[in-house]
């Protein structure tokens, strides 16, 4: 039980595959945003498209946050701290939340080409390993 309610099953596995396919859009939109130059939203695209996919995950496994601090935070508590992901995640997921922050409510805050489309294949791999993880726990 969860909430005091007992644990939807089905219900989970609907918004988990909604979360992985936002992530997906997300990072479709980066690869577009990067591709025409567009590059705070591309960050902002790229930063979303892994915190749907750890949201996915964390989801799957009964925890849900109403923070993206939490989920950050549940992200190294829950997979880099006991090692069930590396931790070069761990600071792949800490520096695109930051950029993205800075991106979105800092002014002046501009990204390289070469910089974003780094953070776009950083995300593809940070994504492939949220969906291995889901995957797993399904069991």
């Amino acid at each position: 039980m969860k909430d005091g309610h007992p644990k939807n099953e089905v219900h989970e596995e609907i918004l988990v595959k909604y979360w992985l396919e936002k992530s997906g859009e997300s990072l479709e939109s980066a690869i577009s945003e990067h591709e025409n130059g567009r590059l705070s939203p591309a960050v902002r695209s790229v930063y979303y498209a892994c915190f749907y996919a750890l949201s996915a995950l964390l989801l799957k496994e009964g925890k849900i946050f109403k923070k993206h601090s939490a989920v950050r935070g549940a992200m190294h508590h829950e997979f880099v701290k006991p090692g069930k992901i590396d931790e070069s995640l761990g600071r792949f997921y800490d520096k695109i939340f930051d950029s993205r922050q800075r991106g979105d409510y800092k002014p002046m805050v501009t990204f390289e080409p070469e910089q974003v489309e780094g953070f776009i294949q950083q995300a593809k791999g940070f994504v492939k390993e949220m969906e291995k993880l889901i995957t797993q726990s399904t069991g």
